[in-house]
């Protein structure tokens, strides 16, 4: 390697070690503690950061590059970069980058069963109640860095899922989970081998340290095709219904299908009885949305091509709204009568449900990403939103101010649609990223408090989707975090 390289490599080094977030986003008053943290995460959990797409390593860092050619470190010597075809065992960057992030997946699995993660460097249970006896800790504060402290102890286990029908269990695959509003049940989406989706109920109320069983509880109700996206309705009661928007397939046209949840297992007897099992025919239905505000009370939302389509359930009463773009994420708000909807043009923007769709007066705000918008949460004071995008950006807005107040780095997406889980009451943020890794972020400062690698190798087909509550399986659970992936489900439990 020549020295004019070396030098660019250096100065790269550097710009990037300014532009870490970690001293961009904390608070002038916590730079005292940040050396500390930071060297704690050099040491106990260096490897939290999103795999290398290089084809480098450590050891082979001194020796000189050559296009075409990749230095394996372990047989000291080179290797041609061969095309991918014509070859029984291609060697190929993509291979390389595969081989890399599995093993380092692997190393990290092993860590988190050797040893407990330290969350951040001088904070444990004996320092923080000592500040907050002597005043330098408020309550809140206390709680989040609690919170901090039991989220890096979390250990895996695996949850024993009981069904009528094993072999199923044996055979379909996760595509996604959903908790209801209390925590004691989950709604499963599972991809069947034949094609299509089938769909279930688990009562969390049996998840019980240390044995975790749960039981699923199947339908016969099987659709041959995509699910995009899913959400609880509480229709006759609270989350009594799952409302759900499927993708159109050849000539059939896409809908939305809202399902009683007694269809599964009848908890609330007599209540469900008339149970309102209807479909909506709708076109290209990309996201669905919930209103529990009273001035849309009964209603839900669909966002399609180009439009954002407003359905009152019980009279059949139908709202369009025109788009630039279509319509990935959707969220109602629940003291105002707003609706917010993310584009895969990054425009993100509120519709005013009191306007009507007449004029242009309906906008009530608007705020840009760069790259496509997956994901849209509301905080509780409604004063804020969390946002994600296709380029891998966290963002938090102020709705008062329509400016980006603080990023969280570290997530991964290129094109897959991938949710956010915000947790106000811990003061936590988890997502999972295209590679597969569930990150867990301080809601308050954008610190990265953990990354948890897959218990299954990284590909497009085995994205984790994950549940988090402080109370798994209702007002009694303990705090924790559920993880779906392939044919099984771990928790994540507070120790």
């Amino acid at each position: 390697m020549n020295k004019s390289s070396w030098q660019s490599r250096r100065r790269h080094g550097r710009r990037s070690h300014q532009q870490n977030p970690w001293f961009r986003l904390r608070d002038p008053e916590d730079r005292s503690d940040s050396q500390a943290a930071r060297s704690a995460q050099d040491s106990s959990h260096g490897d939290d950061e999103s795999p290398s797409t290089s084809s480098g390593t450590a050891g082979a860092s001194s020796v000189p590059e050559l296009p075409g050619f990749y230095f394996d470190p372990e047989k000291k010597r080179y290797f041609r970069l061969l095309p991918g075809h014509n070859n029984c065992n291609p060697l190929t960057k993509e291979s390389i980058r595969q081989k890399e992030m599995e093993s380092k997946r692997l190393r990290l699995l092993e860590e988190e069963d050797k040893q407990k993660k330290i969350a951040r460097m001088g904070f444990n249970a004996s320092s923080m109640l000592r500040k907050s006896q002597l005043g330098f800790l408020n309550v809140t504060s206390y709680c989040h860095l609690a919170h901090e402290l039991r989220l890096s102890c979390m250990e895996r286990k695996k949850v024993q899922i009981r069904s009528l029908d094993p072999s199923a269990l044996a055979s379909d695959r996760f595509n996604l989970i959903l908790a209801d509003t209390n925590s004691d049940r989950l709604f499963t989406v599972n991809d069947v081998k034949v094609g299509g989706s089938k769909y279930g109920i688990i009562n969390l109320q049996s998840l019980k340290t240390p044995t975790l069983k749960v039981f699923m509880h199947e339908n016969l109700y099987f659709t041959n095709r995509k699910v995009n996206s899913v959400c609880w309705a509480s229709l006759n009661h609270l989350d009594s219904h799952i409302l759900l928007c499927l993708m159109g397939l050849a000539e059939t046209p896409g809908c939305a299908t809202l399902l009683p949840a007694s269809l599964f297992v009848n908890s609330h007897p007599g209540i469900d009885r008339p149970g309102m099992l209807c479909s909506f025919r709708i076109p290209g239905a990309w996201s669905c949305a919930w209103s529990l505000n009273i001035q849309a009370n009964n209603c839900f939302s669909t966002g399609l091509s180009r439009r954002v389509l407003l359905t009152n359930v019980v009279t059949g009463h139908r709202q369009s709204f025109g788009t630039n773009s279509d319509v990935l994420a959707q969220q109602f708000a629940l003291m105002v009568p707003l609706l917010f909807n993310g584009c895969r043009s990054g425009e993100i923007f509120a519709i005013d449900l009191r306007c009507g769709n007449q004029g242009k007066g309906w906008k009530a705000t608007r705020l840009f990403h760069d790259s496509a918008v997956t994901s849209v949460r509301i905080l509780q004071d409604e004063q804020y939103l969390m946002a994600s995008d296709m380029a891998g950006k966290i963002k938090l807005w102020d709705l008062r101010t329509t400016k980006c107040i603080r990023q969280y780095e570290g997530h991964v997406n290129e094109y897959a649609y991938l949710p956010l889980h915000v947790h106000e009451e811990e003061g936590i943020l988890v997502a999972v990223g295209q590679d597969c890794y569930t990150r867990i972020w301080s809601l308050h400062d954008a610190h990265l408090l953990r990354t948890i690698p897959s218990p299954y190798p990284a590909s497009k087909a085995d994205i984790p989707s994950v549940a988090f509550s402080s109370r798994l399986g209702g007002s009694r659970g303990a705090p924790g975090l559920l993880m779906a992936v392939g044919q099984d489900l771990y928790c994540y439990s507070y120790s």
